[in-house]
């Protein structure tokens, strides 16, 4: 009886600048792209760094300079996360406990019935957050 290999999935690399190193450096391409109105956003993380950013895939298509592709993402464009609060995919949350800022990936419904949002996080990758906790 054979046993069937799990192929790991390749990761992409990406070459941008980092603005921590203040040089174009290899990015690796982290987590799946979030559909958004703006576009493809995905994460990508330095190689050397481990700083991330979000970046916009559909620019880096459209444009040789790759520097327009870098978003932005402040504590101040994004809402501060609460658990009783509802969010939609691509919406920017801001968590105060872990201090980083992070984009909405998915929803989905917990075991029990309740609510939850899948979040990727700048410093803390993914998480899994309630969402719409009523007592």
């Amino acid at each position: 009886m054979a046993v069937a290999r799990k192929r790991s999935r390749r990761a992409k690399y990406i070459t941008l600048y980092s603005p921590f190193l203040m040089r174009e450096t290899k990015h690796e391409l982290i987590g799946e792209p979030i559909e958004t109105d703006k576009g493809r956003h995905q994460w990508a993380r330095c190689t050397r760094s481990r700083h991330s950013q979000l970046i916009n895939l559909d620019a880096i298509d459209e444009e040789n300079d790759k520097s327009k592709a870098v978003i932005h993402i402040t504590r101040e464009d994004a809402r501060k996360y609460t658990p009783r609060e509802e969010y939609q995919i691509g919406d920017v949350l801001f968590h105060s406990v872990w201090d980083d800022v992070g984009i909405v990936r998915a929803k989905e419904v917990t075991s029990t019935g309740g609510h939850a949002i899948i979040v990727q996080f700048e410093k803390n990758s993914e998480k899994r957050l309630i969402e719409n906790y009523q007592k």
